[in-house]
């Protein structure tokens, strides 16, 4: 729990009752590598806080699994539009390695949200962060080369990229494999 308080403690200030209520509401769960931890035909009710190991999203385009974002150590994973809206989506969650988490489900953060008016100061801190890499994403596909792509992907996914399947990398990236090997083989 120390992480994620120190994750929490980043954005606001923890106060002794809700650790006792993050404690009390706050799941362990485990996921084997290759694990499918959300089906798009699902409405996703869990938010995974990862203790250690990926979680990859992704979605399906004519039958191939393309790779939309990555999340590791220290980093929550969910399908935002399903898990806030309570709809299905078209995000597919899985383990990308064994990953150890702490799980929230969502009725749980709506009784934090009305109960603690610090988690919604907490939610809009962090989704600013979220949002700024969403439009740094957006901003890349469209106007910057494959391997300015590569390059700020690494960046950005320092601490985890190493651990992930280049073809997985190939299909966030928006190319094959094979240019992506061109690129990584470049000096």
């Amino acid at each position: 729990m120390e992480r994620l308080y120190q994750h929490f403690e980043s954005y606001i200030r923890l106060s002794k009752p809700l650790k006792s209520e993050l404690n009390n509401r706050l799941k362990s769960k485990t996921f084997a590598k290759g694990e499918l931890i959300l089906d798009a035909s699902q409405v996703c009710k869990e938010s995974y806080f990862i203790q250690q190991g990926i979680l990859r999203a992704y979605f399906l385009k004519d039958g191939k699994e393309v790779s939309e974002f990555f999340c590791g150590t220290n980093e929550w994973m969910n399908s935002p539009k399903s898990y806030m809206q309570q709809t299905t989506d078209i995000y597919y969650i899985d383990a990308i390695e064994e990953t150890s988490t702490l799980s929230l489900n969502v009725n749980d953060l709506v009784f934090l949200f009305d109960n603690f008016p610090e988690m919604e100061r907490y939610a809009r801190l962090s989704m600013g962060s979220v949002f700024g890499h969403l439009m740094e994403r957006i901003a890349s596909m469209r106007f910057t080369s494959a391997k300015e792509r590569y390059l700020n992907f690494k960046q950005i996914y320092a601490d985890i990229y190493p651990r992930i399947p280049l073809g997985m990398v190939a299909s966030y990236l928006g190319i094959t494999q094979e240019t992506l090997s061109r690129i990584r083989a470049e000096k």
